[in-house]
């Protein structure tokens, strides 16, 4: 039997749903703050929203009708475009959205990751107040079951996947050696780390060399949320061929702008709360 339980991210109350010991949240929910469920449409139309969904679905559903999927992909970011929820699900077989009839906590719910990204989209502050009262709810589950809900790992596992992929069809040429393709992606990496952080990964282990792992196991959660954005962000620059120093500035003065938005002194004090 499912098990439903309430969020309440700013004033915002939001029905969460665990089926199959997945977390399901409601987009319906979501965007009450910002308008109504259009906004939902007008997400599942953008091409990286049919490539999250998609690449997501790749990951998790053996019976994803990927076809279908590379149809709605070329077709997406195109005026003629339109895709709903049941659209989506009839015609791919995804698992990732459901509805759910009812007067009380019905409507269009998705998983976590989805949630996620589709909470970046409507506001990156927004964003991070949902991720953290979703760990909240985490941490009271920790406490009775003794499970465990990694907030770094589940931040960026979706959004690494579209970003290397978006590297490797776009920027990778064909028939390169291992070592150059490393290359790359490594160079993509600090692309990022030097647009949120200001620095490199090679210039932060050699400012902490008696730290463990990298710079991105010592961010923030607030950072996380950022990160998880550009990484979106820069593969749709990738696809638009921008040079890599075009996006670097870009990613810079979106990062800044974003956690700004975040952290600004209206808001930091509730989010120490």
């Amino acid at each position: 039997m499912a098990k439903q339980f309430k969020l309440n991210v700013k004033g915002t109350e939001i029905n969460l749903i665990q089926r199959n010991e997945q977390d399901f949240i409601s987009l319906t929910d979501m965007v009450k703050p910002f308008g109504d469920d259009i906004l939902i449409y007008q997400w599942m139309r953008g091409r990286n929203a049919v490539e999250f969904l998609g690449i997501w679905e790749q990951l998790h559903n053996p019976n994803f009708k990927g076809i279908e999927f590379d149809t709605f992909k070329m077709q997406s970011g195109l005026n003629s475009f339109s895709l709903t929820p049941r659209k989506w699900i009839s015609q791919t077989n995804a698992i990732g959205i459901f509805s759910k009839s009812g007067r009380y906590g019905g409507g269009t719910f998705a998983h976590k990751d989805i949630a996620f990204e589709f909470g970046s989209w409507l506001s990156p502050e927004f964003k991070l107040y949902l991720i953290k009262e979703f760990q909240r709810l985490k941490d009271q589950e920790n406490k009775l079951n003794g499970l465990d809900w990694d907030l770094k790992r589940n931040l960026a596992k979706i959004n690494y996947k579209i970003h290397t992929d978006s590297i490797k069809e776009n920027l990778i040429p064909q028939k390169i050696n291992p070592n150059e393709i490393k290359n790359i992606y490594a160079n993509e990496a600090d692309v990022l780390n030097k647009a949120l952080f200001n620095t490199t990964a090679k210039e932060w282990r050699e400012q902490n060399p008696k730290q463990e792992g990298n710079i991105r196991d010592y961010a923030s959660a607030e950072q996380l949320v950022v990160l998880s954005n550009l990484e979106s962000l820069n593969a749709e620059f990738i696809m638009q061929k921008l040079s890599q120093s075009q996006r670097l500035i870009r990613l810079n003065e979106i990062a800044i702008y974003q956690m700004e938005s975040i952290v600004r002194p209206s808001t930091e004090a509730k989010l120490l709360k």
